[in-house]
């Protein structure tokens, strides 16, 4: 008989957590979860008690033997831990909201996984996430860490390349699209094949089959998408797309259609505020609705979100590596010789067939001409961006704002960068020694 699994989530107090919680109950049969940790610092106390207290809940209505712990002390949730997921966000949702704000004060997309702001959510996540991988390397050697922290490439790339933790990026985008598919075809998610080419929130599906059958024509014809609720449904062009011949991510509106996008956060800025102050107001409801004692179960209202599905994802991930599965999923795993225009310790968003030892990227199909010059130059500005958080270097800050495909001009990356590091100042100790 196992001893049973041990998993720490780190940034427990999340609005998130239930659906995770909800996944390991559904699951139990095939993760015999002994020990949920969840820890969070001491800035989110108030939110971990009231998302823990729910999650107690939920455990002890299912009748399973799980014991849920509450934590601020983060190594005591990772010593002999079996998975490690992060779930965080340095700086909460008031550093988003400038991540947003900015960029837009300077006609320029303001977003919290991409372009400047994409950027700073960077600069002040992949510090605090290595130091978590020190913990893990020193208290949990073999341990999975399972990134859903944004922006989820970069980071997964940046743990990859500066630390020994086995560590493996999610996004909900692709798991999303499946349901998707699954519902409009009414099909089985297995009897559906999607190939996934390029970055985390910068990819192209290039095979959509259902039943052997190639939808990807129709999809593009009718330009129907499934879109986030983070991004407006803003129309694709016709004649673009079945050119294009893959259907684009909907974080590639950003970069496709510049104009419409920022006309568009422009207008949601002046009449809601932004994003971050939109998701602030869902959050508080949710709390609230967590509160209630009576609640055992994830509350339909946590779909409004911009991230519904992540949690399965990740349960999904847990269950095959713990049950070998050899199943495929699209994850954040490094490049190897997969994207032959990229570099081998790169990290991209692609299908991969999942074994106990990990993922095994799966080689690509094809890769649309026209998609490489944008994925290199994205992929370029993360790389430096990454350098730029471990030295604090503002000299490499700079040449990744500029080299930006939304930042407009050298000129502009200047002001941008300047304003933003100020901002976040409290957040970046690498860039501002003995700030804290």
């Amino acid at each position: 008989m196992t001893k049973g699994l041990k998993i720490a989530v780190i940034g427990g107090g999340s609005s998130y957590t239930p659906e995770i919680v909800e996944g390991f109950i559904r699951r139990y049969d095939r993760l015999p979860i002994r020990e949920l940790w969840l820890v969070d610092i001491e800035a989110g106390r108030q939110k971990l008690e009231i998302v823990g207290g729910l999650a107690k809940r939920m455990v002890a209505e299912s009748g399973l033997p799980i014991e849920v712990h509450l934590t601020m002390d983060r190594r005591a949730a990772i010593e002999g831990a079996d998975f490690v997921s992060t779930q965080m966000r340095v700086g909460l949702l008031e550093a988003r909201k400038w991540d947003e704000h900015l960029p837009n004060g300077h006609g320029v997309i303001g977003q919290e996984t991409t372009g400047p702001g994409g950027m700073m959510k960077a600069l002040r996540t992949i510090p605090v996430l290595l130091d978590i991988c020190r913990d893990i390397e020193e208290l949990s050697p073999n341990a999975w860490l399972l990134n859903f922290t944004n922006p989820a490439g970069m980071v997964t790339e940046a743990i990859n390349r500066y630390s020994k933790v086995r560590s493996i990026g999610l996004c909900n985008a692709p798991i999303g699209l499946q349901k998707w598919l699954s519902t409009k075809y009414g099909a089985a998610p297995e009897r559906i094949y999607t190939e996934f080419v390029g970055l985390n929130h910068l990819h192209w599906v290039t095979r959509v089959e259902v039943d052997g059958v190639n939808r990807l024509p129709e999809l593009l014809d009718k330009r129907e998408e499934y879109s986030g609720k983070n991004v407006p449904a803003t129309e694709w062009d016709h004649e673009f797309l079945m050119s294009l011949g893959a259907l684009p991510s909907y974080y590639l509106k950003y970069f496709y259609m510049q104009d419409a996008m920022l006309e568009e956060q422009l207008i949601s800025l002046a009449k809601n505020g932004t994003r971050a102050e939109v998701v602030k107001k869902v959050e508080d409801e949710l709390f609230k609705l967590y509160q209630d004692p009576n609640l055992k179960e994830k509350p339909k209202q946590l779909e409004q979100r911009g991230g519904a599905y992540y949690s399965e994802a990740a349960v999904n991930l847990m269950d095959s590596l713990y049950n070998d599965k050899r199943d495929i999923q699209t994850l954040n795993v490094a490049n190897g010789r997969t994207l032959d225009f990229l570099p081998a310790d790169a990290c991209i968003e692609v299908n991969c067939v999942v074994t106990g030892q990990g993922p095994l990227a799966l080689p690509v199909t094809r890769v649309p001409e026209q998609t490489k010059g944008l994925i290199q130059a994205v992929k370029t500005y993360e790389r430096l961006a990454i350098d730029a958080a471990l030295t604090g270097d503002r000299a490499l800050a700079l040449q990744a704002m500029a080299h930006h495909p939304l930042v407009p001009s050298v000129s502009v990356a200047k002001t941008l960068l300047n304003e933003m590091l100020e901002k976040n100042k409290l957040y970046l100790p690498n860039f501002y020694p003995g700030s804290r």
